[in-house]
């Protein structure tokens, strides 16, 4: 819920989708690198951050 009062107190939410679709892109480019690397601690943070911002972002789209 915290979440979604964030959000709509941004008042510029147009303005954070970009910033947050490269977050993704660089988070994703890590999980690739940690699933190369054989590392299942850094797997299981990249997954952990993708989840958090995927949220954001179906926030942000929602508005």
């Amino acid at each position: 819920m915290e979440d979604v009062i964030k959000a709509f107190r941004c008042r510029e939410p147009e303005k954070r989708i970009p910033v947050l679709r490269l977050e993704l892109d660089y988070e994703l480019a890590l999980l690739h690198e940690a699933m190369v690397e054989n590392n299942p601690h850094r797997v299981d943070q990249c997954k952990a951050r993708l989840k958090e911002l995927r949220q954001e972002m179906l926030m942000l789209e929602a508005l």
